[in-house]
């Protein structure tokens, strides 16, 4: 297996391209954000069935991520998600030092989009991410170990792979759907993350830290196994991603 991960360079920060890309990501994160956490929120507040608030949640961050990506997809990348930044550095898409900076205004943005919502919807908590009764650490671990590798897998094979031919125009689309669905399926047993920055804003904003470890943990390694097992088995190259003056390892 060879590594493509690049380090990049301290200068890096303050390269006009880097500076687009950051305010990008952060508005998408905060919009993707406000609409997840949002439609939650609404759900809440109706008084919806468990399986109807499910669908609900599902079908909102199905939409958004999708709309999120391709909004962003051209300056940032559109990765609204730590886990994955990690999976794309892991494949040399990204450098370290950016991964760095887009971890900070992922979290940021979502720890804003929590405090508007909290403000907005007149002081209604911001529901988190934790585990149900029945449901222990571990399990949740590996529910959101597989999920968020399911998300990479798909970024991966339809985004990233330059050879995806006709998907090209669709797996922003596919992205999407893959979290709808991920939702769906995980949703009752571990609340589906997929994204600690997801997690993040909710528990900051409710002062709430139940099982948060779960949500960084699991979505992490998920991210960087996608990126690891995506990168040296599927994806086939004529070129090192990055060229630049960057420090590749």
């Amino acid at each position: 297996m060879s590594s493509r991960i690049a380090l990049g360079t301290s200068r890096e920060a303050t390269q006009p391209d880097c500076i687009n890309a950051l305010v990008v990501e952060f508005i998408c994160t905060f919009l993707f954000v406000f609409a997840g956490v949002g439609s939650a929120m609404a759900a809440d507040k109706a008084g919806a069935s468990t399986i109807v608030g499910l669908l609900f949640v599902g079908i909102t961050h199905a939409f958004v991520v999708a709309v999120m990506i391709a909004a962003g997809f051209n300056i940032s990348g559109g990765h609204l998600n730590p886990a994955v930044t990690l999976g794309l550095a892991i494949g040399g898409n990204i450098t370290i030092i950016r991964s760095l900076l887009y971890w900070i205004i992922q979290c940021l943005a979502s720890a804003l989009a929590c405090f508007l919502l909290t403000y907005v919807t007149g002081g209604l908590v911001t529901p988190i991410h934790s585990l149900p009764k029945g449901v222990d650490p571990l399990q949740g671990l590996v529910m959101e170990v597989i999920l968020t590798f399911s998300l990479l897998f798909t970024i991966y094979t339809t985004i990233v792979d330059p050879k995806k031919g006709p998907l090209q125009s669709q797996g922003i689309l596919l992205t999407g759907l893959v979290v709808g669905a991920n939702i769906f399926a995980g949703g009752l047993f571990s609340g589906a993350s997929m994204n600690p920055a997801r997690s993040f804003g909710p528990a900051l904003v409710s002062w709430n830290w139940t099982d948060h470890w779960v949500y960084w943990v699991g979505p992490l390694i998920g991210g960087a196994l996608g990126g690891l097992i995506c990168d040296n088995f599927f994806i086939v190259r004529s070129h090192v991603p990055l060229t630049r003056d960057d420090e590749a390892f």
